[in-house]
């Protein structure tokens, strides 16, 4: 048993109050939340004051994709994944998959992370890896014209959703633009089959966008609905060129926007209109986009671009409030992964929780702290990253040993594909 004191607390149960509460955690979960507990912990962590919050979760990634970071930059979208991603990535193995993942896994830890939304391939390797380090992974597929099948989908989808507690799979599939619309129609009979929530690229690029209208006479997001793909909710990632008739799909599916600012201005693919969807009661959550597009897999970085290219994009600087964008990160993102017992601190929720350095410059002096973490915040403030009830990144320390070997293997296979 762990107990967190002396410090603030804030629980997002109740907005953002922010409280002197004390915290609590046995095994894997949140055991106490208030004062005066009469329990006996076996290590007291106090907080001198900082802030204990729930975590940031990742709702879009591509974890391995760490072997093309800076490795094919300042190029457009389209030739960047054609003529770079896409033959490199050939060129994993299952053994690489499982190394590149562990190494955003330690970054996610650095940046207050305890879950990502992993979209990529041979996700045996990418559950084992969550697995061995500790990490919470959601997984689903990068099903299209050239990987995997609508059987291997479903395959994974009984599988992963049974393998161990940090793992589960949602229904997934690239995008319209590389995936066939019998594929589609494959992925929507999966959907009523399970009654899943399905997940995918969507509303990207402007190009992407006026391709599909002029292949299917629709926009991405109406030929999904159209196709039945959304009856039971899911997630659009990017959702950067979506009109007023999207979203008005979005809101009666209940379909997450997932806003991947960093990705979307290095790629000048555009700005998704945040502050519109936030309007119209859309649900919304964040995710940083794979380490080859980003490149950083930072929410703090995402979190200030969400709010600074929104305010750009208005021309009105009290566009998006930071507290909404802060909610979108944490709660938003839990949701939109099928993560509600990881949402918010609370008796009987998961113990994934971050503690933040209010100690440092860039906190001081405290006005706003929770407005202060979008606009000032960054990842040396994270003093502490629990998962599952496990402290995995302290003090700027990570608890596993294998750092080097980790690093060891990123680069060696990064070296291989680069020359092989």
């Amino acid at each position: 048993m762990i107990r967190f004191y002396n410090g603030k607390v804030l629980t997002l149960k109740n907005g953002f109050e922010i409280t002197d509460d004390e915290v609590w955690t046995d095994a894997d979960k949140i055991v106490y939340v208030g004062k005066n507990c009469d329990k006996k912990a076996d290590r007291e962590i106090n907080l001198n004051g900082n802030l204990l919050m729930p975590s940031f979760k990742n709702a879009h990634t591509h974890s391995a994709m760490t072997f093309a970071r800076s490795l094919a930059d300042d190029m457009p979208l389209q030739p960047w994944l054609y003529d770079m991603i896409f033959p490199m990535e050939a060129k994993l193995t299952a053994d690489d998959i499982y190394h590149l993942s562990k190494l955003a896994f330690l970054e996610y830890l650095t940046s207050g992370i305890t879950a990502c939304f992993d979209m990529y391939y041979f996700p045996e390797e990418t559950a084992k890896a969550s697995v061995d380090l500790g990490f919470r992974t959601v997984m689903t597929c990068g099903l299209n014209n050239f990987k995997e099948s609508t059987e291997k989908l479903e395959e994974y989808f009984i599988k992963f959703n049974q393998y161990h507690e940090l793992i589960s799979y949602k229904l997934g599939f690239h995008a319209e633009y590389t995936t066939s619309e019998t594929i589609l129609k494959g992925v929507a009979k999966l959907a009523q089959k399970y009654e899943a929530p399905v997940f995918t690229h969507s509303s990207e690029t402007e190009s992407e966008v006026k391709e599909c209208i002029s292949r299917y006479g629709k926009t991405p997001t109406a030929l999904f609905d159209g196709l039945g793909l959304f009856d039971f909710g899911g997630g659009a990632y990017h959702s950067v060129w979506v009109n007023d008739d999207d979203l008005e799909i979005y809101r009666k599916r209940s379909i997450y926007a997932v806003i991947n600012a960093g990705s979307n201005s290095k790629l000048a693919s555009g700005i998704a209109p945040v502050s519109k969807m936030l309007d119209k009661g859309i649900h919304l959550a964040v995710g940083t986009d794979g380490p080859s597009s980003n490149n950083a897999l930072d929410m703090f970085r995402e979190m200030y671009l969400i709010a600074a290219t929104q305010k750009l994009n208005d021309s009105d600087a009290a566009s998006t409030d930071a507290n909404k964008i802060l909610e979108m990160a944490t709660v938003g993102s839990a949701k939109c992964m099928g993560l509600d017992d990881c949402d918010i601190i609370d008796t009987g929720k998961k113990a994934d929780l971050i503690v933040i350095d209010l100690n440092r410059p860039n906190m001081q002096p405290i006005n706003n702290i929770t407005k202060n973490i979008v606009y000032s915040g960054s990842k040396e403030n994270v003093k502490l990253t629990m998962v599952n009830g496990k402290i995995l990144y302290e003090n700027g320390c990570f608890i596993c040993t294998d750092i080097e070997e980790i690093y060891y293997h990123a680069q060696k296979i990064t070296d291989r594909i680069k020359n092989g």
